[in-house]
């Protein structure tokens, strides 16, 4: 069965932030890969916008190049992609004055959808909402996609959901987390709502605990200015961890709409219970003995005196019916030893061995992977074949997507779908004000703890290595061992 291409309507799609990196490297080869298959079809028009002085050939010439670097291996043919670069046109905007904007308006049609993509700073989203509502330029229909980080904290998440509600209800702004847009992540939820077999089992009775792990092998380089003012509390906990851990933990929704599916992960994040110093670990990778410079994040940062963590583990609970007594286990980091993302449900070990004298009677255990490879596993027990008596070992009941759905044929980036979704108008895998709010109302206190702790300085560890010796502790006094990284 070979999946089946929706067409979109035509659009008219403007990129703000067109000649930067995320642009290049992940939104505008979505839009072609999107394109090469007939969703987008010839009509549609995606716009670019930045301070750099092109014309509308200089950025088709800088697409296809894109194209052709950040593109799918096999599937940039020079026939599509100047097909593609047909349906771009260009203008220089100044995002906090006057210069452009009566050009871009100029070039938007009445009768299309209209969506903005804002792949810049969060500094400059409210000046660039102001802009496009005084130069009524954004409609009532139009649509406002938002890049993270989505504020720095609870008050300036607030200041900037203030600033855009200003300007857009609710309904149109598109708060993007690509994690959300991941096949495997969608697959969750119907897993668990699709299916009578594991919903009964997924609460604290059956549930023993789950790990959330997203582990990079690559370091911070490139990005070391940003990311030591960020950590990895605020640039992955705060958002990414925290929607897989939503999507794990929340209520069955009534029905699967966008706000009955967000009102159930913010209930999620209302439940979780503050989080002590205790049950942190904070790490930061550096050059061991006889180690390169570039190793250290010290030297990626350019800070030799900074306190950031490059990782982070800590056990969070959930105070509510379903889930009292079962801790959830978050861990993320940089430099580790493998690239590494997965959710993974630990059932409770049979309550009584019936098998006298085997041994490796366990919990079954549920993996969902995110990265490398997508798929979903089941741990159960079994005999192990042969004469001999009575041995049981562990078996996985394996579907890895490539392997047992190939005539879907290659999977899509997460920024594809997501797009998609924005021009459908189809908020599920978006976050909500509330929701980006709760979560920063959670993580603040965590942040605020270790800064007034005095001990501000992060575990260090290997590069290569799977993190800190605390995070190892946090498990072992627990009883319980991670899973992974790259074992």
């Amino acid at each position: 069965m070979v999946s089946r291409v929706i067409p979109v309507d035509p659009f008219d799609l403007v990129l703000f932030g067109a000649t930067g990196d995320l642009a290049r490297r992940k939104i505008l080869p979505s839009l072609f890969h999107r394109f090469q298959i007939g969703q987008i079809d010839a009509q549609s028009r995606i716009i670019g916008t930045s301070r750099s002085q092109l014309d509308r050939a200089g950025f088709q010439d800088l697409v296809a190049s894109a194209i052709r670097e950040f593109g799918q291996a096999g599937e940039t043919g020079e026939d599509d992609i100047a097909a593609f670069v047909q349906l771009l046109d260009y203008v220089p905007v100044d995002a906090k004055g006057d210069a452009g904007w009566s050009a871009l308006k100029s070039l938007l049609r009445p009768d299309v959808v209209r969506a903005f993509y804002l792949s810049v700073g969060p500094g400059l989203f409210p000046a660039i909402a102001s802009r496009l509502s005084s130069c009524e330029i954004a409609t009532a229909d139009s649509r406002v996609v938002l890049e993270k980080p989505f504020g720095h904290d609870l008050a300036s998440a607030q200041a900037l959901n203030s600033a855009l509600r200003a300007h857009f209800q609710e309904s149109q702004i598109y708060r993007i987390d690509h994690y959300l847009g991941k096949e495997t992540v969608q697959n969750l939820m119907a897993l668990r709502f699709a299916n009578s077999l594991f919903e009964p089992l997924w609460n604290s009775t059956h549930v023993d605990h789950v790990q959330i792990t997203v582990a990079e092998k690559i370091g911070v380089e490139g990005r070391g200015e940003y990311y030591d003012r960020s950590g990895a509390m605020r640039d992955m906990v705060q958002n990414h961890l925290m929607q897989l851990l939503c999507l794990t933990a929340m209520e069955p929704p009534s029905r699967f709409t966008p706000n009955a599916v967000r009102d159930e992960k913010v209930k999620v994040i209302e439940a979780l219970e503050p989080v002590s110093l205790d049950n942190i670990a904070r790490g930061q990778y550096r050059a061991s003995p006889g180690g390169t410079k570039q190793d250290s994040y010290l030297d990626h940062a350019g800070n030799p005196t900074s306190t950031t963590e490059s990782f982070v583990a800590m056990k969070v609970e959930v105070a509510n019916w379903r889930w009292a007594g079962t801790p959830f286990y978050l861990r993320t980091g940089k430099c580790l030893r493998a690239r590494e993302s997965e959710i993974a449900v630990y059932f409770r070990d049979p309550p009584h061995n019936i098998f006298a004298g085997a041994t490796g009677v366990h919990g079954n255990v549920l993996v969902i992977r995110l990265q490398p490879d997508e798929g979903i596993t089941l741990r159960t027990t079994i005999k192990d074949p042969g004469p001999g008596g009575m041995r049981l070992t562990s078996a996985n009941l394996d579907m890895t997507f490539a392997d047992s759905l190939p005539e879907a044929g290659r999977p899509q980036d997460a920024y594809e779908r997501l797009i998609m979704d924005v021009i459908r108008g189809n908020q599920t895998l978006f976050m909500r004000g509330d929701e980006v709010e709760a979560a920063w109302a959670w993580a603040d206190p965590i942040i605020a703890s270790w800064e007034q702790s005095g001990d501000l300085a992060p575990q260090a560890y290997d590069p290569g290595s799977s993190g800190p010796d605390d995070s190892l502790l946090l498990m072992h006094r627990d009883h319980r061992r991670w899973r992974g990284i790259g074992t």
